[in-house]
């Protein structure tokens, strides 16, 4: 008999501001007996949801259950920044600039799959242009040097026959309102959410054909003869197999141990505001999503309803192996983000940050995910490389696939990647992790 106990959740500190000002549409349900179903997933994220609904299209009938150990929307999954990226975008690099051609198609490939399969879902369930907005996006340059690595970005794309548009400052300032930025670099195929929106509107889309069990961690998983068993507080799922879309959390159930990297990232948004209370278009278009030029800038979101819009920035990275920072923490660094967007804003200056948060990243070294069957009947859709949105959708759409033994190119493709690389022994790699994150942030310089 296989045991796993799970000794450790992770902590969500602070609001986040995409969940607070979305509307909850479907009753919450906490488990408070024992269950049984074909298929459990444990994870109510884009990654578990995903998995469901790809799941709910090859089993018609099956009995799907996810569970989840906060609400959804409430932990990782509505605590990014709410792109949704085709084209290549590794946090982990210096740079966006295409190495590798042949793997740079497949991940382009992979990334459209996941948006394409979003934007079913998104239709299906009727989700308004606020929740998903196929817009593009444009990575900013505040510096010399991010015009650089803008020019170089467009210079891989165009090998690769990507359509993009160089945004000169006079574009730039038209669109944000902002003198900060000297150039942008727009590409067409990402695709704008509000992620507590998307997320929330996912699962009620899918409640008719699963149930949702919230406020029910797992804090044991056993293999019981054919079956696996999984413990919560008040009650216990059975299912012969089970989807861990947990993301860097699979750690805490004894898989991947000391090969997956846990970075925290932190994000501010602002009180409503009505631009025209500040002489016109101080803040440009209605709305807009700008990525750095330098992948350890800021990013910097508008978004409007109605006559009210609010700014997101999201800035900084810290390695916690713990899967926990510190209200403190998010607290420095909102101070930080203060003057940034100050910076980018001075208009502004008077119009408060409502909501700062954290939430969390999953890396691994050689950049692939934890995938795959990690015991029988048990498999892993985790490790989304700073990426999740698209990335974990992808990913539980394939465990959904090679858990129904689902044959396709695409899921033979995705299997193929090795294992995540093993990180180097504590406490090499927290001082190692960290002072690379700090570098990377320093150079990054007027884009953060």
């Amino acid at each position: 008999m296989n045991s796993h106990m799970v000794k450790r959740l992770p902590v969500d500190t602070g609001r986040s501001g995409w969940e607070a000002i979305s509307t909850r549409g479907f009753p919450l349900q906490t488990l408070e007996s024992d269950v049984r179903a074909d298929w459990l997933i444990i994870g109510a994220g884009f990654a578990g949801l995903s998995a469901a609904r790809k799941l709910s299209q090859l089993t018609p009938g099956d009995k799907i259950v996810v569970v989840d150990a906060t609400e959804v929307a409430k932990s990782t999954a509505g605590r990014n920044s709410g792109y949704m990226i085709d084209v290549p975008h590794n946090l982990s690099s210096g740079e966006y600039s295409v190495a590798d051609e042949k793997a740079t198609a497949l991940e382009i490939e992979q990334n459209r799959l996941a948006i394409s399969f979003a934007a079913e879902a998104a239709t299906e369930y009727g989700m308004s242009k606020e929740t998903f907005d196929p817009s593009g996006k444009i990575n900013a340059a505040a510096t010399e040097r991010g015009l650089s690595l803008n020019k170089n970005y467009g210079s891989s794309l165009r090998r690769i026959g990507e359509k993009h548009e160089l945004l000169d400052l006079k574009q730039m300032r038209e669109i944000t309102g902002s003198d900060y930025y000297l150039g942008g670099l727009y590409t067409p195929g990402a695709v704008m959410i509000q992620p507590a929106d998307y997320i929330r509107g996912l699962a009620r889309g899918l409640l008719p054909r699963i149930e949702l069990f919230e406020h029910s961690p797992v804090l044991e998983l056993t293999r019981q003869g054919k079956d696996w068993k999984a413990r919560s507080t008040r009650g216990t799922f059975t299912a012969p197999k089970v989807i861990l879309a947990v993301n860097g959390h699979v750690e805490s159930f004894g898989y991947f141990r000391r090969r997956l990297m846990h970075i925290f990232t932190y994000a501010s948004m602002t009180a409503a505001f009505s631009p025209d209370e500040f002489g016109g278009r101080v803040t440009g278009a209605e709305r807009w999503a700008l990525l750095p030029a330098d992948p350890m800038g800021a990013t910097v979101r508008k978004i409007s309803t109605g006559s009210r819009s609010r700014i997101v920035i999201r800035t900084r990275f810290t390695y916690n192996p713990s899967l926990d920072v510190s209200a403190k923490r998010v607290a420095e660094v909102a101070v930080e983000q203060r003057q940034s967007f100050n910076a980018r804003f001075p208009a502004l200056e008077r119009v408060p940050f409502e909501f700062s948060w954290a939430g969390a990243l999953c890396l691994s070294r050689n950049h692939v995910p934890a995938f795959g069957e990690v015991e029988e009947g048990l498999y892993s859709a985790c490790c989304e490389n700073g990426l999740g949105t698209v990335k974990s959708t992808f990913a539980g759409m394939m465990a959904a696939e090679l858990a129904t033994n689902t044959a396709s190119r695409t899921l033979e493709k995705y299997k193929a990647q090795p294992m995540p690389r093993r990180l180097p022994p504590e406490p090499l790699a927290r001082l190692g992790i960290n002072a690379v994150i700090r570098w990377q942030e320093l150079r990054a310089g007027r884009e953060g």
